[in-house]
């Protein structure tokens, strides 16, 4: 079975560690991690992922433009991307819900299992 390929865009260098160790752990997954939103793109062109799950909320460049960016590049624009984010509630990820200007999004405040769980279940099949 060939593993699926994540990127994770987020400069929280503790939890892109722990993801992608935990990803990486099913067996399931080939993880790479980018601790800049700047070189978001960059990264995404050499790595050339199945998913992209990219931090709302970056100092050096926020996840909105790093979307936007991939939403325009030939290269990458038909890749999936979820937003990682810890600026939503409980309230905001009940059924029916989950968007943020059209791109899925995963809270970052949840238990682990549950964020792992919501990241397979937005990788294309």
């Amino acid at each position: 079975m060939e593993k699926r390929k994540i990127l994770l865009i987020d400069d929280d260098v503790d939890l892109t560690d722990l993801l992608k160790l935990t990803l990486k752990k099913t067996g399931k997954y080939e993880v790479r991690v980018q601790n800049s939103g700047s070189r978001g793109l960059d990264s995404a062109k050499l790595f050339k992922p199945d998913l992209f799950v990219l931090d709302f909320s970056m100092p050096d460049r926020d996840g909105s433009e790093v979307a936007q960016m991939m939403m325009e590049d030939e290269e990458v624009k038909k890749i999936p991307l979820v937003f990682l984010t810890s600026i939503v509630t409980d309230e905001d990820v009940k059924p029916g819900r989950g968007l943020i200007g059209g791109i899925r999004f995963i809270a970052k405040l949840q238990p682990l299992r549950t964020l792992i769980a919501s990241i397979e279940e937005n990788i294309p099949k």
